[in-house]
This record gives structure tokens, C-alpha cells and sequence, in this order.
């Protein structure tokens, strides 16, 4: 008897805490980080209506990676409420708080303080991301699963709490084009890729076209990224995955590609980083040499054919002190840091030069 009475109050509480959460569908929220509109609310690109991707990159530019919402909310806890594809993300260095968690910033003292990260004990489960926080309201940036296909999202709050949407509180509009690095593979949570630790720095708007290992100057991609008109610049780390070959064969006609419909748009190449690799690895040591010697050679070239392409040519943008590396490959979230902490200076340099600040 005692068994049922103690059962019936464990069902009680259950019931009466599920009561004092209500959710709302996150798509009556603001979503940020998308280059152009999408049909599905939370694919970067629009797979309808872009072609020529492989079924790899179909699948990547269906991840959220980099996009955002951001709220307002009074309520004391959040839970989140996921819907996933059956796409599972494989890799071995990156944990499943970034490729299918949440990663919550609140704004405080005007900027943007860790709040929490977490994912499902169980993919797809309903969790609480944070809880016994102030009734205050409270201004929210919440990056979306680095690596999952999310095929919806409620969010939960108390039940006499308010959630609201706020507008995008970052300014211009930059499109980041890049390899898994850009991707976040590796990074602890979804919002420690560099390019959202940028955003978060300096208040710059970045939108991210991160394709792991499958950015490689495809004339697909660009055909994409020239009809984003409103880009305010484009930055694109793209030298990270294909071979020198391969740079010396498809950089000019990319830069060509987008400049057909973006004659003046900013376009801003970042070398890509020393990969610890090669610390003893003379044939990836070798590899990548030839990249960055590549990458030097051709963006000379395009500087000359082109005007408004510019060249940050920083290889030590992760340190020297080789502590960084998560893989041999991606750098760990220490890596990342360094990575945004040395380019932001430099970017920041040439976005002054084209008026943006």
C-alpha cells in the first residue's frame, strides 16, 4: 500500500511540474543567422530550389549550424523540446552537447555571458537547458545544433512566464563561407565556432555556410552565395579542404562567379591554419605547405584581376605553442578562441577599409 501512495505522489509531482511549463513553437521567435530565407525554418540553404550538391553537402547545408534564435523571457527555466531527422552526426572529436545540443547566452551589462549548453540524455527527449534563474527579463541568444537536422523546435517556459521575439541584435550582414573549422567540428558547443564568437565580440552579423570538409571553391556555391545581395561582405575560409591543385584551378573562376551579379561586395580570404599533424607528419606537413603556398600565389592573382578582394594571409592564428589541437586536425575550444581573438584585428582592419564598422 505504501508502494501505490509513494507511486501516486511520485505521478503527482510529475503531473503538477509538467503543469507549470508551457511551450511555444520556436518558429514565432526571432531566427537569425541565415544567409536568404529557406522554406524549412531551420536549413541554411534551401535544397529546393540550389542544386548540384552532393548528398553530403545536401545533408550539411541542412544542419543549423550558426543559426540563432534570439528572445525575451521572463521565465525562471527553458526546456527545449527537439524533433530530429534520422541524420546522425559521426564524428569522433566533437561532443553531442554541439552537434545536437543547445547553447544559451543572456545578455548582461550589454554583452553576451555564458548561460548554459546541454543536450538530451536521449536524442530527441524533452530536457531542461536551465533552470531557477530570476523572473527578470532577460535578453536570450540561443545557437541551434551544430551538426543535426532539426526538424522542428518547441521551447518551454513557466507557464505564467512571457517569450518573446526580439530583433536581430547584431548590425550589417557578413556571409562566412568555410570548411569544418568555420563548421565548428570539435568545438565544445555550438556557439565556439570562431565565427560566432566574432559575432558576439564585436556585434558584426555573421551568417555561416560552413560545409565540413566540403568547402572546396564549388561553382555551385558560389552561384549561391552571388544572389545574396545584402551581404554587406563575404569572408571565406577556402583554403582549408581543397588541394593546391585544386586552389590554383578553381579560385579565379569562383571569385568570377560571384562577381557577375556582386561587382563590388567585399570578399575576404582567411589562409587556412597550421594543422598539428604536421608536426611529424611530413607527408601532411608537405600537404598543407603546397595549400598555403597555393593560396598566396592566386589570391596575389585576384587581387590584381579584381578590386574589393582582400587577403589576411595569418597562419598562426591558433598560437605556436602547439596545445590547441583537438585531432591533428580541428583545433580544440582553446584553439578556437585564439583563432577569433588573432582574427578579429585583422578582419576588423580590412571590414574599416569597405566603410563597415
Amino acid at each position: 500500500m505504501k508502494k501505490v501512495i509513494l507511486l501516486a505522489a511520485v505521478l503527482l509531482t510529475a503531473a503538477v511540474a509538467g503543469a507549470q511549463v508551457r511551450f511555444v513553437d520556436a518558429t514565432q521567435l526571432t531566427l537569425i543567422g541565415k544567409a536568404l530565407p529557406t522554406s524549412h525554418p531551420y536549413h541554411r540553404i534551401d535544397t529546393t530550389l540550389y542544386k548540384g550538391f552532393t548528398p553530403t553537402e545536401n545533408q550539411q547545408v541542412r544542419c543549423s549550424a550558426g543559426l540563432a534564435l534570439v528572445f525575451k523571457t521572463n521565465s525562471t527555466r527553458l526546456d527545449m523540446r527537439p524533433v530530429y531527422s534520422s541524420f546522425v552526426y559521426g564524428g569522433t572529436s566533437t561532443p553531442r552537447v554541439a552537434s545536437e545540443g543547445f547553447d544559451l547566452y543572456i545578455r548582461k551589462d550589454g554583452e553576451w555571458l555564458y548561460a548554459a549548453s546541454q543536450a538530451s540524455g536521449r536524442r530527441g527527449r524533452t530536457f531542461t537547458l536551465i533552470q531557477e534563474m530570476d523572473t527578470t527579463q532577460k535578453e536570450c541568444l540561443l545557437y541551434l545544433p551544430n551538426y543535426s537536422e532539426l526538424l522542428s523546435l518547441q521551447i518551454g517556459v513557466d507557464s505564467a512566464a512571457t517569450i518573446t521575439p526580439m530583433e536581430n541584435p547584431f548590425r550589417h550582414k557578413i556571409v562566412i563561407f568555410g570548411s569544418s573549422f568555420t563548421h565548428g567540428v570539435s568545438t565544445s558547443r555550438a556557439g565556439m565556432s570562431y565565427p560566432m564568437q566574432l559575432e558576439r565580440n564585436t556585434g558584426l552579423y555573421f551568417c555561416s555556410i560552413a560545409c565540413s570538409g566540403n568547402c572546396k571553391l564549388q561553382p555551385y556555391f558560389a552561384d549561391y552565395l552571388a544572389d545574396v545581395k545584402d551581404a554587406d561582405a563575404m569572408v571565406f575560409d577556402g583554403f582549408s579542404n581543397p588541394g593546391a591543385e585544386m586552389i590554383r584551378e578553381r579560385l579565379i573562376p569562383f571569385i568570377a562567379r560571384i562577381r557577375e551579379k556582386l561587382p563590388a561586395t567585399p570578399l575576404i580570404f582567411v589562409q587556412t591554419i597550421y594543422r598539428e599533424s604536421g608536426n611529424f607528419n611530413l607527408g601532411s606537413r608537405a600537404r598543407e605547405e603546397a595549400k598555403r603556398a597555393a593560396a598566396r600565389e592566386m589570391m596575389a592573382r585576384a587581387m590584381e584581376q579584381f578590386d574589393n578582394v582582400y587577403f589576411i594571409d595569418a597562419r598562426d592564428l591558433t598560437g605556436t605553442d602547439h596545445v590547441t589541437s583537438a585531432d591533428g586536425t580541428h583545433p580544440s575550444d582553446l584553439g578556437y578562441w585564439r583563432w577569433a581573438q588573432n582574427l578579429q584585428p585583422e578582419l576588423l582592419k580590412v571590414l574599416r577599409k569597405c566603410g563597415i564598422r
